[in-house]
């Protein structure tokens, strides 16, 4: 069983138990997902209006959207608003970038004593916010495994509650990206379609994310180079936003999305200008992550057409920011995982104080119910005990420092007297993932580590390691022989890139200096990265 399902489990144990003890204290409560529609009957049409339009500014400005939001008068009565409220703000801080304040308004507590017990609509919503933050720090399967699990759930898909349907409309979004992540394009547009069944009515929430839907299917269309459906497409989104007038995060990530068809149609000066015009409208707004894309775009474009001034501007612009939010990712990384181990630690003690008074209570009424809670409980502290291992070991995974390792296809060396035993089961399970990796570009990531890629495929670093040593000399060789086949392919199949300085592609391939792109390039091809593009030119001149 892995962590978040116990996590899950484990919520639902506490509040069975509450029932029982209306004087005990409740651990976390995660923050949940917005709804602009009434929650169980408590959301009055004044505060839907509000919130509907903090929704909105989410996608105007993100500082504007926070200051709103936190002046919007909520009685100290009503969780539920609060909770909706508190969504809006971490949805905006991850805007962003501030991945570590976005964490902390998700974790925040509530008064255990105001606080009522979740409803099953609240639980839906708690769990979908957790799949959200492990998407926007970079956990992908994390959130695929708790989107995966909540759709399988009939009575979700099949709710014509108002909530339920748009919660259902965003886990079927946010699955799309994760499919669309790992180059699943087919299955990331059905669960568009899937998205887009679950949007009836006209609030701007449901506005927004056909919109969002739209935009996304343009991208995958593209990626698949169906360019026919793809232009008219973002072309008639754009049109519709630029009437609108009062989405211009939306308008930026469109003229981006465009930008990328010109770029590979090499009609370079046209693509600066769409980005050009969607920097425009952010410039001055604190929508980070986007300018990244923006900056990353630009560079590559005035790197195209030879104007290194603008390029090396850019390429600043990019790197500082992006060097901002990595630090900022990695903290929120540490601090999820930290919150969540807290929150075991909390329960531990909570069943603890349930096991007593319940023992005492129970001890008068009936000797026969004090032996069923008693055994109930010590399996309870049991599990629990088990949980705090595993997520001890996670934290491990994710902060543990690099250490050189490697992978290849090569045959299995022999393992040595000191080496720690794996199944053969497990051997291949880590093969396997290590070749859905290979299949992605995530190698060319600048911060790639063995830490990192051990907390993305969730598989004990020491294991990893293990494997990797097994096969191939180190881990960086492996990482750099994977940068140089996917430079060598472009190389061969795209010749904007035979245009391309040294430097560029060491850059575009993940290496930190233009010496050691050129060495490991030269011992994996046997050549200079100069002498490769000669040949490479003399072929396609032939």
């Amino acid at each position: 069983m892995d962590f978040t399902r116990i996590i899950q489990k484990n919520t639902k144990n506490k509040l069975s138990e509450q029932k029982l003890f209306q004087n005990s204290r409740k651990i976390f409560l995660f923050i949940f997902i917005y709804s602009s529609y009434c929650i169980n009957g408590q959301s009055g049409p004044d505060f839907t209006i509000l919130a509907d339009k903090a929704f909105l500014k989410l996608y105007q400005n993100s500082d504007e959207c926070i200051s709103y939001t936190q002046g919007i008068p909520v009685s100290d009565q009503n969780t539920e608003h609060k909770i909706v409220l508190q969504n809006i703000i971490s949805q905006a801080f991850a805007m962003k970038g501030d991945y570590v304040q976005s964490v902390n308004i998700f974790a925040q507590k509530e008064d255990n004593n105001q606080a009522n017990d979740l409803s099953y609509n609240m639980q839906i919503f708690s769990d979908y916010n957790l799949a959200d933050q492990y998407q926007n720090l970079g956990l992908y399967n994390q959130s695929k495994r708790i989107i995966s699990h909540l759709l399988s759930d009939q009575k979700l898909l099949k709710s014509n509650d108002p909530t339920l349907k748009i919660t259902t409309a965003k886990l079927y979004q946010l699955q799309a990206l994760n499919s669309g992540i790992n180059r699943d394009y087919p299955t990331a547009l059905k669960n568009l379609d899937k998205s887009n069944q679950y949007l009836s009515g006209h609030n701007e929430e449901k506005r927004i994310l056909k919109i969002e839907n739209r935009i996304f299917r343009s991208s995958y269309l593209l990626k698949q180079n169906k360019l026919s459906e793809y232009k008219p497409l973002i072309e008639s989104i754009i049109s519709d936003l630029e009437h609108q007038k009062n989405k211009p995060f939306l308008l930026g990530l469109a003229y981006e999305n465009l930008s990328q068809y010109y770029f590979l149609k090499q009609d370079y000066t046209t693509a600066i200008e769409k980005l050009e015009t969607g920097l425009a409208l952010i410039e001055n707004l604190p929508f980070n992550n986007l300018k990244i894309k923006i900056y990353e775009s630009l560079s590559r474009n005035y790197y195209a057409i030879h104007n290194d001034a603008k390029y090396h501007q850019y390429n600043k612009l990019y790197t500082d920011l992006k060097t901002k939010t990595d630090v900022s990712s990695k903290e929120g990384i540490r601090y999820l995982v930290k919150l969540v181990e807290t929150n075991q630690n909390k329960n531990i003690e909570f069943q603890k104080q349930i096991s007593l008074r319940s023992s005492l209570f129970l001890i008068i009424v009936l000797s026969l119910i004090v032996i069923a809670l008693l055994t109930y409980f010590l399996l309870i502290t049991s599990k629990n005990k088990d949980l705090k291992k595993q997520f001890d070991f996670f934290e491990k995974q994710i902060s543990q420092k690099p250490q050189p390792t490697l992978l290849s296809k090569a045959p299995a060396a022999a393992k040595d007297s000191g080496s720690t035993k794996i199944s053969r089961e497990k051997e291949d399970e880590i093969l396997q993932k290590l070749e859905e990796f290979e299949k992605s570009d995530r190698y060319l990531n600048k911060n790639m580590s063995l830490s990192m890629l051990s907390s993305q495929m969730e598989i004990n670093t020491k294991y990893l390691s293990e494997v990797i040593n097994n096969k191939e000399k180190n881990f960086n060789g492996y990482i750099n022989k994977l940068r140089i086949n996917h430079i060598v392919q472009l190389l061969r199949s795209d010749t904007a890139f035979l245009n391309y300085k040294v430097s560029y592609l060491a850059e575009y391939s993940g290496f930190s200096s233009h010496s050691a792109f050129t060495t490991v390039f030269k011992s994996v091809t046997g050549m200079s990265p100069n002498a490769y593009i000669q040949e490479i030119s003399k072929t396609k001149a032939v």
